[in-house]
């Protein structure tokens, strides 16, 4: 990690016109990810004669990011900072935080579901990649991943403050969905917009327990004013090498059919020394409308050695979306280089 310094941010500075100008400082880091992988199931290519015929195409890929944070403090003692990253040369999050120290931190930040009940959407323990990684719900090679995910949506602020043995978070995302520069705004016909918020406690050394709330947008409800409730729970907990929990989330979706997902999500690491860990994980969906509940399991494993991070998962799901004729697996093998 590179790191310079220079008086006087004028980005930072020329926006904050309560405080006078001051010292920061800046970081840059960034990765690159080897990866060989490979797919089967109901995504599988077909061949002229509509067979599928597990053809996978090219198994080898490459992702980079390069990520640059900025901050400075302003007069009154609170600080303001920036971070954004590039990945594969295009902008994939951008972020910024004004930490008021007693009074909690405020961001703003666009190109994930990390604000609001967001933050603690997946708490289960992973070595590499979650349960969901790679299936494809769908049954297509668009993707889609496993059903009964809560968010924070797209784009929005998040606030958070941290009281002894309490932490609390509150998310609101405006509706539109894609991340807007200054000056602009969404079209019309955008939708409801997200909010949520949770708690989080530790009432002992290790054990951690959590639960969050929000509605977010009905994605086929055809009026904007329409919104899907969710809710997830979760326990954590931490005893020596051995990290395990348990989470349920719920989404009451708004359609015709009023159809709601219960999703339960368990899994269990095990850090073998400082540099390795393996885990594996469990996932289950329960959609009210149908009898065929989705299943999910997966394992993962990580090594670090200095600035090199081996890794490797395998993920396998059946009734994918609740269909008993989607199944779909995924094996990955990577190396990480960070810099």
């Amino acid at each position: 990690m590179k790191t310079w310094k220079k008086a006087g941010i004028t980005a930072l500075a020329g926006s904050l016109v309560a405080t006078s100008a001051f010292a920061g400082a800046m970081t840059v880091s960034g990765s690159a990810n080897l990866t060989y992988t490979g797919e089967t199931g109901a995504q599988d290519s077909s061949n002229a004669a509509g067979q599928v015929n597990g053809v996978d195409g090219k198994r080898w890929g490459m992702a980079k990011s390069i990520s640059f944070a900025g901050s400075g403090e302003m007069d009154n003692g609170w600080t303001v900072s920036l971070a954004t990253t590039f990945s594969d040369a295009g902008s994939s999050a951008v972020g910024v935080t004004l930490d008021m120290g007693d009074a909690g931190t405020l961001d703003y930040e666009g190109g994930t579901s990390s604000r609001g009940i967001g933050k603690i959407a997946d708490m289960v323990p992973t070595a590499d990649e979650d349960v969901g990684n790679g299936l494809h719900a769908n049954g297509t090679t668009t993707g889609g991943e496993i059903s009964g995910r809560v968010g924070g949506g797209v784009e929005g602020f998040h606030y958070s403050k941290a009281m002894d043995m309490v932490e609390i978070g509150v998310g609101y995302a405006p509706s539109g969905g894609t991340p807007n520069a200054a000056g602009a705004m969404s079209g019309p016909g955008a939708g409801a917009s997200t909010t949520s918020a949770f708690i989080k406690v530790d009432p002992m050394d290790g054990l951690e327990i959590g639960f969050g709330v929000g509605e977010r947008a009905a994605a086929s409800s055809g009026d904007n004013s329409q919104t899907d409730d969710m809710d997830t729970m979760y326990v954590s907990y931490v005893y020596g090498p051995v990290t395990v929990a348990y989470q349920v989330s719920n989404i009451d979706t708004y359609t015709s059919t009023q159809s709601d997902d219960e999703s339960t999500h368990w899994g269990v690491l095990y850090a073998v020394n400082d540099e390795m860990s393996i885990s594996y994980q469990s996932h289950e969906n329960d959609d009210s409308t149908v009898t065929t509940d989705e299943e999910a399991t997966g394992w993962s494993a990580s090594y670090t050695v200095g600035s090199m991070t081996f890794k490797a998962h395998r993920n396998k799901g059946t009734n994918l979306g609740n269909v008993a004729s989607r199944s779909s697996e995924r094996t990955e093998l990577g190396v990480t280089f960070a810099f």
